[in-house]
């Protein structure tokens, strides 16, 4: 018998508009708006902003945790929402991802960790 544990979104996101996935402050301030509208539980976070532009972040939550990698110049995102317990959260939190990003067309794997 296989117990679950948690539920991993592996997504990659295309057509993101390149004003909201270039700079650091945005990328935050998405990413920190759908940690709190998850009701998840940040425990801490990491942001790096590459020159010319292009994010990465991890954010570390109770649950597990949140990364972003961004590339404006493909209008890319790469995203892992990875949660513990209740897997709505997990679901929840890629759909508002979805709705900020804005994306043309996406894909994303769900793997239900156990």
């Amino acid at each position: 018998m296989i117990m679950i544990v948690g539920r991993h979104i592996i997504a990659e996101l295309y057509g993101v508009p390149k004003e909201l996935i270039s700079n650091e402050n945005t990328v935050r301030q998405i990413v920190e708006e759908v940690v709190k509208e998850a009701e998840l539980n940040k425990v801490g976070s990491v942001y790096k902003q590459f020159n010319p532009h292009g994010v990465t972040g991890i954010v570390l939550i109770a649950e597990s945790h949140i990364s972003i990698h961004t590339w404006p110049e493909y209008e890319l995102v790469n995203l892992d929402v990875f949660t513990c317990g209740d897997a709505k959260k997990a679901e929840k939190a890629f759909q508002l991802f979805l709705e900020k990003f804005k994306p043309k067309s996406y894909r994303h794997y769900i793997l239900d960790r156990g």
